[in-house]
């Protein structure tokens, strides 16, 4: 008799031990989808094959595709941390927090067993002890701007051949002072290795060091009339000293500190850190994660740092973060072992530490924002992603135009919809259309859609008859459409005529079923519709059972993702102004005597009802068109 998935994986359940270790679990394809660990490994693994009811979505949505598992054990729960952090950067899993990289992270890299060693550039760090490694950095571009700076402070030798000291003559770079010419024997090897020993202090943040020693050297030079090797020495200490200049002042105390600051939208994350040293900011870098939807900022911070700190070379007495972390003690003491000495994890609160962090965490935003303007800026990676997008829905050419639809209320107040337009891949925000949902009551998503989508495309059959009243949908700035004046100046629109190549709604299959039963109401149910389910960024079409799953790395996922995120935006944005309003009006409205006049009257005095209320009645009672009287009902009904 052929035994079923769930009775082999129960028969694999009574083998599991209660040790400490790492469990790995697979798909129907034999593919690592979640790494975990666990101080039991039995109590741990068999939790995910109890009550789904009491599981958390996205749990829910990993044992819905666990087919297999299997486990190692290890000697204690720190050796198990370490392991993890291995295993999820080796196969990157769907379901954990990973760094945005699937290869190594790149290096500076001193071969100190070289008799002439050289700054390279490297993506592997050898447990060889005659190597001194710096990093890991986030990019190759960060990685080389380090080296290019180090090579303008400090003349090491960039070349590649033997260093024999006959050559004829150096190359150009003694010349501009950019090497101290080991090759034709114009330095002693002791002066060669003093150089790199200021490569490495100044790559260990200790720049003030290097400045007090090229001081002494310089002072030498000089009393021994070697005028000429001083001026070399001077140029090069100022140089020094204005890199180290252009690194603020970021703390008081002389203690080595990392610090974090986390950003986080839909299922990315963006994590900036300083690198202090002593008091000042010798570098910082951003990087990527994925896969963080539906985990808390303890669960990202936490998996970050058992990634980050897997490979670096250097870990700090201190480290800043932006929230409290799982497995804090765990992941301090093996931080600590790595180190040496004690490090501490700090979630400060306040002052100047409090300050780092806040600006870790502006820096992190930016850089999160950047990297998606980058993404639609690159005509190439749009391009593709339209072809993909094209293939994949088999459309019938690339869509140009796609609009997506969202909808925002709580509980069916409030609500409202959005229209966001993207043109070849990129934002078309002058076309941009909200709407105030009127004809639904209640919570009752499918409606709202549907309202939406109608009064959307009623526009389109009326092309060249007046449109109603912006008043319910305008569009988020004038339009820059090219019709002509007189036309505008009686109320036409004419983005409303311009017919979308493919139609996306935030949603799986329900939304798209409402959605597809407009269009064709409507006699638009030729243009192709897809619903974008945010649980597992699943797309649904029409006439599939089962919806189509992008690769988590396919450009075509990515613009959606984008597309439905701007939808998102602009709808909580102009839900959040309705909700505003409507508290204002229902707060103001309610006071007798107080029209419309008197109401703009007063907050464009206070600004905000809150500030009316903490007002003196003297001061309400001095507001254009009111009198004493007046002013104590306001007081009286708010």
């Amino acid at each position: 008799m052929q035994t079923t998935t769930a009775e082999r994986l129960q028969a694999q359940l009574a083998a599991v031990p209660n040790r400490p270790g790492v469990y790995i679990m697979r798909n129907g394809e034999g593919e690592v989808i979640y790494v975990g660990k666990a101080a039991n490994l039995r109590s741990r693994v068999r939790s995910y094959f109890g009550s789904p009811h009491s599981f958390e979505a996205k749990v829910r949505r990993l044992v819905e595709q666990i087919a297999d598992f299997e486990f190692i054990v290890t000697d204690s729960a720190q050796e198990a941390l370490i392991l993890e952090a291995t295993l999820v950067k080796r196969h990157q899993p769907f379901f954990n927090v990973r760094l945005k990289d699937d290869k190594h992270y790149p290096y500076l890299k001193i071969d100190l067993a070289n008799p002439w060693p050289r700054v390279e550039i490297t993506r592997r760090v050898q447990p060889d002890g005659g190597m001194r490694y710096f990093g890991p950095y986030a990019s190759a571009g960060s990685v080389r701007k380090t080296l290019d700076l180090v090579k303008k402070l400090f003349p090491w030798r960039s070349c590649t051949k033997a260093i024999t000291g006959k050559d004829p003559r150096p190359c150009l770079d003694y010349y501009i002072h950019r090497c101290i010419a080991p090759c034709s024997g114009y330095c002693a090897k002791e002066e060669y290795d003093n150089v790199i020993r200021q490569v490495i202090l100044f790559l260990e943040g200790r720049a003030d060091e290097v400045v007090k020693e090229l001081r002494q050297k310089m002072a030498e030079a000089a009393e021994g009339w070697e005028f000429e090797r001083a001026a070399v020495l001077r140029d090069q200490i100022h140089a020094v000293e204005r890199v180290t200049e252009r690194q603020a002042m970021a703390t008081t105390e002389f203690i080595d500190t990392d610090v974090f600051g986390l950003a986080r939208q839909d299922n990315q994350a963006c994590v900036q850190v300083f690198f202090i040293r002593a008091t000042k900011v010798i570098g910082r870098d951003t990087f990527t994660l994925e896969g963080v939807s539906d985990e808390p900022d303890e669960q990202v911070v936490a998996s970050f740092l058992k990634q980050f700190y897997q490979s670096a070379t250097y870990v700090p007495q201190r480290i800043l973060l932006p929230c409290r972390v799982a497995e804090s003690a765990l992941i301090q003491a093996w931080l600590s072992q790595m180190r040496g000495s004690k490090t501490k994890l700090v979630t400060p609160q306040r002052g100047e530490k409090r300050r780092l962090v806040a600006m870790a965490e502006e820096n992190a935003r930016e850089a999160l924002q950047m990297m998606r303007a980058r993404w639609l800026a690159d005509s190439g990676k749009t391009r593709a992603a339209l072809e993909e997008l094209q293939e994949e829905l088999n459309l019938p050419t690339p869509p140009q135009r796609i609009e997506c639809y969202d909808i925002s209320s709580i509980g069916g107040t409030a609500a409202v919809g959005s229209m966001v337009v993207f043109v070849d891949g990129r934002p078309r925000s002058a076309e941009y259309r909200r709407f105030r949902i009127k004809t639904v009551a209640g919570a009752d998503d499918y409606a709202m859609l549907q309202e939406v989508l109608r009064r959307r495309f009623k526009r389109a059959s009326a092309r060249g008859e007046p449109v109603e009243p912006r008043a319910d949908s305008s569009p988020a700035r004038p339009s820059t459409g090219s019709g002509r004046a007189d036309e505008r100046a009686v109320g036409y629109d004419e983005s409303w005529g311009v017919l979308p190549d493919l139609v996306i709604v935030d949603g799986g299959k329900g939304q798209l079923n409402a959605a597809l039963d407009v269009m064709r109401d409507l006699g638009v149910g030729h243009i192709p519709a897809a619903g974008l389910a945010k649980q597992h960024e699943e797309l649904f079409v029409q006439d599939m059972s089962e919806p189509i799953v992008l690769p988590r790395t396919s450009q075509a996922l990515y613009l959606v993702q984008r597309i439905r995120d701007e939808a998102h935006r602009f709808a909580i944005t102009y839900h959040r102004g309705v909700r505003q309003k409507a508290s204002v009006r229902s707060a103001l409205d309610a006071i007798p005597g107080i029209g419309p006049k008197r109401k703009r009257a007063l907050l464009r005095k206070f600004g905000s009802v809150q500030r009316i209320r903490q007002a003196s009645l003297d001061d309400i009672a001095a507001t254009p068109g009111f009198t004493r009287a007046l002013a104590e009902k306001v007081r009286e009904h708010l």
